[in-house]
């Protein structure tokens, strides 16, 4: 999308500031778990429950952005003379602070909104993660970001909690339960997603120094950074061997013919380009990756339980 000439506020402005691209992140976790639930219950599967996850998760995702946006601006973090990444919404001055502010309030109200139906289907439980997503929206930008936990909540928010609850509410009540497979999808889910942290944070390693953001890749330093990346999907599809054992064998052949060699492929770019504004260009191969790790695995599931 062309980001000259954007006037402050305007529908092209939120548009950038909501990230699209981002919510390939918040889809592959969803899709995932409905997949699975699919698989395991012959496509019997409660539907509402289901579209109210994807929304919740894109809700989440856009009202992510917006407070990381607003925070970072705050902070100083997003100067445009310094930032590799893509240009921030705040510190371009497409949308004015006070502005953000009422969409942040906007969009965790409007989440909180469509994730209470769900506790029809899971109980007054469902309030409790709703709380805790909301919560580590907010403390992910101002707080653990800056103490290298970034990665552990991407395990957490973009793998356990959307794959295992997306597939436990997708399930007739009579079945609801949360199966070793799923948990494995789930962690997969997180490690492949991950991806996309590692390569923002090999990219602003010095800008994270300098600002005193301690992420895994600063702790670790560069190279083991890069490494990282490259096995943050090896590990991925290496969980999925358990699908094999369990009748869902495509889950995992699929994804392992699929994903594979982009991701290697994506890896080699990081490692050639090693640093800088360039790394941008990784960073939209690694979104691809994502979506076709996710389209692979949940193909793989519904073929295990069409060849059953």
């Amino acid at each position: 999308m062309d980001e000259s000439h954007v006037k402050t506020n305007s529908l092209r402005a939120w548009v950038l500031a909501a990230r699209p691209k981002t919510l390939i992140g918040a889809a592959v976790p969803v899709m995932v778990g409905a997949a699975l639930a699919v698989a395991d219950t012959g496509g019997h599967i409660e539907w509402t429950p289901c579209f109210l996850c994807f929304l919740f998760a894109f809700l989440m995702q856009i009202d992510a952005n917006f407070v990381n946006d607003y925070f970072d601006f705050r902070r100083g973090n997003d100067a445009t003379e310094t930032r590799l990444g893509p240009r921030r919404a705040c510190a371009m001055g497409w949308v004015t602070p006070r502005a953000m502010l009422w969409a942040i309030a906007i969009t965790t109200g409007a989440s909180c909104l469509v994730g209470l139906p769900l506790i029809r289907y899971g109980g007054w439980q469902m309030i409790i993660v709703g709380v805790l997503c909301a919560l580590f929206c907010f403390l992910y930008t101002t707080t653990l970001s800056y103490h290298g936990l970034g990665d552990v909540l991407v395990l957490v928010f973009f793998g356990l909690v959307p794959v295992c609850l997306t597939y436990y509410l997708s399930l007739p009540t009579a079945m609801q339960t949360i199966t070793a497979e799923a948990v494995v999808a789930a962690l997969a889910c997180g490690f492949v997603i991950d991806t996309l942290l590692l390569i923002n944070n090999n990219r602003d390693i010095d800008n994270d120094r300098r600002d005193g953001k301690r992420t895994l890749v600063v702790r670790v330093g560069h190279h083991w950074g890069m490494t990282l990346y490259l096995w943050s999907g090896l590990v991925a599809l290496g969980l999925g061997i358990c699908f094999v054992f369990r009748g869902h064998w495509p889950a995992f052949v699929l994804p392992a013919l699929a994903y594979l060699w982009p991701h290697r492929q994506a890896y080699r770019h990081l490692v050639s380009i090693d640093h800088g504004q360039a790394l941008n260009g990784v960073l939209g191969e690694t979104a691809r990756n994502i979506f076709i790790y996710g389209a692979a695995t949940a193909v793989g599931f519904l073929l295990s339980m069409v060849m059953e």
